[in-house]
C-alpha cells in the first residue's frame, strides 16, 4: 500500500471516528437518569432497536470470521449461519414481546438481573448479584475479543504497534460509550448496522461481476472446490459428524442469554412495534449471514495468492483492498471497525449497568441517587474497559474462541433463566439461582475438559435447564402476588 493510499485510508477512519464520538456528546446533554443511560427511557423504534439489536450482535466475527471459515470450507460454514439465523427469529419471536411487556410491569426492570428479582418481587439481592458476577466475567472476555479484533485491523492499515493499535480502536468505543450512554449506542449501532449491511454485499457482488457474472463464478468455484458445495463435508475432506453438526447448530440457543441483546427488546417504544423490527432484523441477518458465506467462497477464487491458517479470516479485507480505490475501500474497512465496535460498545454499556445498578445501589450504596449511579456506571465503563485491554495485550489471543466462550457462557446461565422466567409459572427464585450457577459453572469447567468436543454451550444449557425445573418442582409454590403478575403479562 503507497502512502498516499494510506492516507486516503486514514482520512475516512478518522472522519468516521470523530463522527462517532459527536453523537456520544450529543446524548450526553440528553441523559439525566439510568433509565435514559440504559434504555434510553424505553424511545427506541422498530428500525433502531432492530438494527442495534443485531449489530450489536455481529461483531467483527460476521465480517472475519464467518468469510474465513467460508474460504476453507464452503458450505460447511452454513451451519453455525443457519443455527444464529433460526435462534435469532426464535428470540425476536417468543421472547422480545414478552420481555418488553414483562420488564415494564415488573417495577420498570432496567438490567437482566433487575428483571430477575422484580419477577419474583424480592429483595434479598441474590438475583442481581450472582447474575452480575457472571456477566462481568463473561463481558469482560467478550469485550477484550473485541479490542484485540480492533487492534489488528488498526496494525494492518497503519502499521503501528499491535499495543498502540488496540488502544486507538477501544479509545473510540470506549469515549462514546462512556459520555452517551444507551442513545449513543443504539444510535452508533444503527449506524454501523447498515455499513455493515452494505459491506458484506459489494464486496462479494464486486468480486464475482469481476470475473465475469454469478453463473461464471460459481462454475469456477465448482472446478476449483467441488467440496464447498457439500455442507456436510468439512475442510479436510472427511464427514460432519453429529456431535460436531450439534454444536455448530448450537450457537443458535446462545440468543436467549445474551444481554447485549436481550436490553435491545426491553428498550422499544411498544411492544406491538416488535413484528416490524423483527422482520427488518431477519432480513439483515438472513442476507447479511449469507453474503459473509458468499465472501470467503468467491474469495477462494478470486485471491490470486492463498491466505494460509489464521490469514483466512482476512479474506474480506483482503478483497476490498483489491476491488475497490482507497476511499471506498477505507469505507469498507471502517465497517469492520463499525461490527466491532457495536459489539464492544453494547457490551460495556451491559457490564457497566450490572456493576451501578447490582452490585453498587444494592451492596454499597442503596440511597444512591439517579446522577451518583449515572456516574458510578461510566466509571465502571472505563474500569471495566481497562480489564479487557489487560487481557488483550497479548496478541496471541484467538478471538473466536474468547467469543465462543463467552457466548456460551451468556447463554447457558441466562438463556435457560430467562426462558423459565417468562412461560413457566412454576419457577421459582431458588430454581432460578441454581439455573444461573449451573450453566454458568458447566460452562467454565466444560471448556476446560472438553469432554466429547462438544461446544460447552449445549451441556449448560440443558443442564441449567434441568437445574431450574427440579429446584423448581421441589421448592414452595411461589407467592399469589408472583403469579398474578406472571398472569397481568399473559393479558397484555
Amino acid at each position: 500500500m503507497s502512502l498516499a493510499e494510506q492516507l486516503e485510508i486514514s482520512m475516512v477512519f478518522l472522519v468516521y471516528m470523530l463522527l462517532m464520538m459527536a453523537v456520544g456528546v450529543y446524548y450526553y446533554r440528553r441523559t439525566h437518569n439510568m433509565s435514559d443511560y440504559f434504555l434510553g427511557n424505553r424511545k427506541l423504534g422498530a428500525w433502531v432497536t432492530s438494527m442495534s439489536a443485531e449489530a450489536s450482535d455481529m461483531s467483527g466475527w460476521m465480517l472475519m470470521g464467518v468469510p474465513g471459515f467460508a474460504y476453507v470450507a464452503g458450505l460447511n460454514a452454513g451451519w453455525i449461519a443457519l443455527g444464529i439465523i433460526i435462534g435469532t427469529w426464535a428470540n425476536w419471536h417468543f421472547v422480545a414481546a414478552r420481555l418488553r411487556i414483562y420488564t415494564e410491569l415488573a417495577n420498570n426492570s432496567l438490567t437482566l438481573p433487575d428483571f430477575f428479582e422484580n419477577r419474583f418481587l424480592v429483595s434479598s439481592g441474590k438475583l442481581r448479584v450472582i447474575p452480575a458476577i457472571f456477566i462481568l466475567i463473561f463481558f469482560i472476555l467478550y469485550t477484550s475479543s473485541g479490542f484485540v479484533a480492533a487492534g489488528r485491523l488498526f496494525e494492518t492499515i497503519f502499521c503501528l504497534p499491535y499495543e498502540m493499535a488496540m488502544l486507538l480502536g477501544a479509545g473510540v468505543v470506549i469515549f462514546y460509550t462512556l459520555v452517551g450512554g444507551f442513545l449513543a449506542v443504539s444510535r452508533t449501532d444503527f449506524i454501523q448496522g447498515v455499513m455493515m449491511f452494505f459491506a458484506i454485499l459489494v464486496v462479494p457482488i464486486g468480486a464475482a461481476m469481476m470475473l465475469g457474472g454469478f453463473t461464471e463464478t460459481a462454475a469456477l468455484i465448482y472446478a476449483e472446490h467441488a467440496s464447498f458445495f457439500s455442507p456436510l463435508t468439512k475442510a479436510d475432506g472427511s464427514s460432519v459428524g453429529f456431535i460436531e453438526w450439534i454444536s455448530l447448530m448450537g450457537w443458535g440457543i446462545g440468543y436467549f442469554g445474551q444481554p447485549h441483546i436481550l436490553v435491545r427488546f426491553m428498550a422499544i417504544r411498544h411492544a406491538d412495534e416488535l413484528p416490524q423490527a423483527t422482520r427488518i432484523a431477519m432480513a439483515w441477518v438472513v442476507i447479511s449471514l449469507s453474503a459473509a458465506i458468499l465472501v470467503g467462497m468467491v474469495g477462494a477464487v478470486y485471491l490470486k495468492v492463498p491466505l494460509e491458517g489464521t490469514a483466512a479470516e482476512t479474506v474480506f479485507l483482503a478483497m476490498a483492498g483489491e476491488l475497490f480505490p482507497p476511499i471506498v475501500a477505507g469505507l469498507i474497512l471502517a465497517a469492520v471497525l463499525a461490527a466491532i465496535m457495536s459489539t464492544s460498545s453494547a457490551q460495556l454499556l451491559v457490564a457497566a449497568s450490572a456493576f451501578a445498578q447490582d452490585i453498587y445501589r444494592r451492596s454499597l450504596r442503596p440511597a444512591a441517587k439517579q446522577s451518583e449511579l449515572v456516574w458510578v456506571s461510566r466509571i465502571s465503563v472505563l474500569c471495566i474497559a481497562a480489564a479487557a485491554l489487560y487481557l488483550g495485550m497479548r496478541p496471541d489471543h484467538f478471538i473466536l474462541d474468547m467469543v465462543a466462550y463467552a457466548w456460551a457462557g451468556f447463554g447457558a446461565a441466562f438463556g435457560p433463566a430467562l426462558l423459565m422466567c417468562l412461560f413457566w409459572r412454576r419457577t421459582t427464585e431458588r430454581g432460578v439461582i441454581a439455573g444461573i450457577v449451573t450453566g454458568g459453572l458447566t460452562v467454565l469447567f466444560w471448556k476446560q475438559i472438553g469432554f466429547l468436543g462438544l461446544y460447552e454451550l449445549v451441556p449448560g444449557f440443558l443442564f441449567a435447564l434441568l437445574a431450574i425445573y427440579i429446584v423448581s418442582k421441589v421448592d414452595a409454590k411461589p407467592s399469589a402476588e408472583v403469579t398474578a403478575l406472571f398472569d397481568r403479562v399473559g393479558q397484555r
